[in-house]
């Protein structure tokens, strides 16, 4: 969802409380491509936690640039999620994820009387996609925005924990700086804009529940050129390809009738891009909360509201690793705009095994606009359905 409304919830306070309260300032670093995890879900992490003392979305604001790239530690939870497409000089295939979090402990600033001390804690998901080797690799980090370990600032852009980060190369926050590295996976990665920015929902309100103040700031960029290198099993390549950055600040989100959610950001080869999240409710219907929007080629959104977007799931991908069970494809309506689209992933296991679990990766996007063809790339969030979930 909005990407990532979603990993941020008691569970994961818990697990940063601790380490801001113990002598330990770095989450051990993951690796967990291997592992069977008994992860949180993602629904559950964003359940009915103590919003008091926070500041919660309740209406629309303006929105201040280059001030609101920046943190808002106001509210409880933040996040700057990069994903893209890349492909090397010879066709081979790539898709990435980033992901900083910024999770706050508790709503007031500590007295400063250490310079250890903090109330901010930053998380990070890093994952790359291997599409010939059929490979994903996933890793996490947590850190305290204390002694430069992690933070973000406006301007310049900064955002980082350890030498994973998100950095403007000059005045401007493009052309954006992307990088990360991890045992012997790094990306290093230059995203400009194709695109102007685009407010989500109601001029940048993106209300998910109905109850008021369940609900997040979101703003993304759907469309940004990159170019760089990925570094993979002691081989470079230099890669190019399209990113999307989406932004998200709130303090609550899903109500207790809500179970989950499907996320799609889809970049299509007519230059249209399209973001459409689907909210799954716990009677197996879908939360007239959903919704999305069309981005036309010359940057001009459109509003696509809950019932605007039919989605099928196709077959079934059940995780020989957790035994969570996900749609192995999907059918994507637009009828109004005569768009028929069918979003398959590059690869069947993009399973996040991490301290919250979900299914993250890139995806092929094949259909019809009309009478014309339409090719396309993106990438798909699944949150786990909890109905048909693993007891490990």
């Amino acid at each position: 969802m909005n990407r990532r409304l979603w990993q941020i919830g008691l569970p994961i306070l818990f697990a940063a409380l601790v380490l801001a309260t113990t002598g330990y300032y770095h989450w051990p670093r993951t690796h967990l491509e291997n592992s069977a995890i008994d992860g949180v879900s993602v629904d559950s992490a964003l359940g009915d936690n103590d919003s008091a003392g926070y500041q919660r979305a309740y209406q629309p604001r303006p929105f201040i640039f280059p001030a609101d790239h920046g943190p808002h530690p106001e509210f409880r939870n933040e996040w700057w999620y990069v994903t893209g497409n890349l492909t090397d000089a010879g066709g081979r295939q790539f898709g990435y994820q980033l992901t900083l979090f910024r999770i706050a402990l508790a709503p007031i600033t500590p007295v400063m009387d250490s310079a250890w001390r903090t109330n901010q804690v930053y998380m990070g998901h890093f994952a790359l996609t291997d599409v010939a080797d059929n490979r994903h690799r996933a890793f996490e980090r947590f850190s305290r925005d204390a002694m430069g370990l992690a933070g973000a600032q406006a301007a310049p852009l900064r955002v980082w924990l350890e030498d994973w980060e998100l950095a403007s190369t000059g005045p401007e926050p493009f052309p954006l700086r992307v990088r990360a590295h991890q045992d012997d996976i790094a990306v290093d990665l230059m995203l400009d804009t194709a695109k102007p920015l685009i407010l989500q929902g109601e001029q940048g309100l993106s209300q998910k529940s109905a109850e008021p103040g369940n609900a997040s700031y979101y703003y993304s960029y759907t469309r940004l050129p990159t170019h760089g290198t990925v570094r993979l099993d002691g081989q470079t390549f230099a890669i190019h390809g399209a990113s999307w950055l989406d932004r998200e600040w709130s303090t609550s989100a899903l109500g207790p009738e809500q179970s989950g959610w499907d996320w799609f950001a889809l970049q299509l080869d007519d230059e249209r891009d399209l973001m459409f999240y689907r909210l799954r409710r716990k009677d197996g219907g879908v939360d007239p909360f959903s919704k999305g929007v069309l981005v036309a080629a010359d940057g001009s959104p459109r509003a696509l509201r809950w019932n605007a977007v039919d989605l099928q799931p196709v077959g079934e991908w059940v995780s020989s690793k957790t035994g969570d069970r996900y749609p192995a494809g999907w059918r994507l309506r637009v009828p109004t705009e005569n768009l028929d689209l069918t979003v398959t992933p590059k690869i069947a296991d993009q399973e996040m095994r991490l301290t919250v679990r979900y299914w993250e990766g890139a995806v092929a996007v094949g259909g019809r606009a009309g009478d014309r063809a339409v090719t396309g790339q993106g990438y798909l969030e699944m949150t786990r359905d909890e109905s048909a979930a693993s007891t490990r």
